[in-house]
Formats: C-alpha cells, structure tokens, sequence
C-alpha cells in the first residue's frame, strides 16, 4: 500500500513539472524575428588590463555559437543587428585572507556599456549602460613551498564566460 501510494505522489509531481509552464533558460527570445545574423564588435577597453576586451568578445561570439539560433558575422555590413559596447572596468579586489594574511580570494567586476543596434539604422533593440557583472575566484597556494599559483588567467576565461551567458541571457530575453 505505501508503494503504491509513493509511485501516485511522483507520478503526480512529475505531471505537474511538465505542465507547470516552465521553460529552459536560455531558449527564447524577446528579439524580432527577422534578426538571424549578428556582428559583435570588439569592445571598446577602457581599463588598464591589457586584452580582457578581446577575452570578453571572444566569450560573447561563443556564447552566440552555443545557442545557434544566431549565425555570427564577420562583417557588420552583412549582418542584421550588430553588438557592440564599451569597458568601463575591470577591477580586481581581495575579499578573504588566510591567517597569514595572504588573499585567498578575490572579487571582480567588469562594468559595460552594451548596446544591440538594428543594422543600418538607428533602431535600438537593447541597450543597457552600466551592465555590471561580479565574479569571485579563488588563489591557489602551495602551501608546502608557500608559492602562489597564478590562477588569473584561466580565472578570467572562465568568468568571461558566466558573463557573456548573463548578457547574452539578459539581451534575449529582457530582464
């Protein structure tokens, strides 16, 4: 009897998770239907870190890629709606210390102004001044030899990423 009563209660919550209305994250679309084609401009950096507007970019193309609804083109002329924008900052602060007073974890924010433009006008489909993302990762020590283990670089690879999956995210589906 209690079996039977177990498989009813996930029977009947696995009925209601399909028809509850929700829907993968990631997969819509508030854009109009005829923009197919997208050319993401190189950011504009103006912080003093070398290159993490060519990272950032880079991140943004695949982040398109990933979803293939849109092809990314080479050029602006040849696309439907072009991204492009600005970085205002990136900075870089130690927030968690070991008892030696080493930081063992940092937190970053990357701030942009992004700005999704109907080719060839005018329109602007998005716009977001002051997009900030945040991000934290941790210094890897040795603590045998007491060396630090850069871990920056790979770090930013990887928060490029979580940021261009929350703009792409945003952009798409306007929050």
């Amino acid at each position: 009897m209690t079996r039977n009563v177990l498989i009813l209660c996930l029977v009947l919550i696995g009925i209601s998770i399909l028809g509850c209305g929700y829907g993968l994250i990631g997969r819509t679309s508030n854009l109009p239907s005829d923009i197919n084609t997208i050319f993401v401009q190189t950011l504009e950096n103006q912080t003093t870190r070398q290159q993490i507007n060519l990272i950032l970019t880079d991140a943004i193309v695949q982040e398109f890629v990933t979803r293939r609804r849109f092809v990314i083109s080479s050029s602006a002329s040849t696309a439907d709606a072009i991204l492009g924008g600005v970085l205002t900052a990136y900075i870089v602060r130690p927030v968690e210390f070991n008892l030696n007073g080493r930081a063992t974890r940092y937190e970053f924010t990357i701030r942009t102004n992004m700005q999704f433009k109907r080719q060839g006008g005018d329109e602007v489909l998005w716009a977001q001044d002051s997009y900030v993302y945040r991000g934290d990762f941790e210094l890897e020590l040795d603590e045998g030899q007491g060396t630090v283990i850069d871990t920056e670089d790979p770090t930013i690879q990887l928060v490029a990423r979580e940021f261009a999956q929350t703009l792409v995210i945003d952009m798409l589906e306007g929050f």
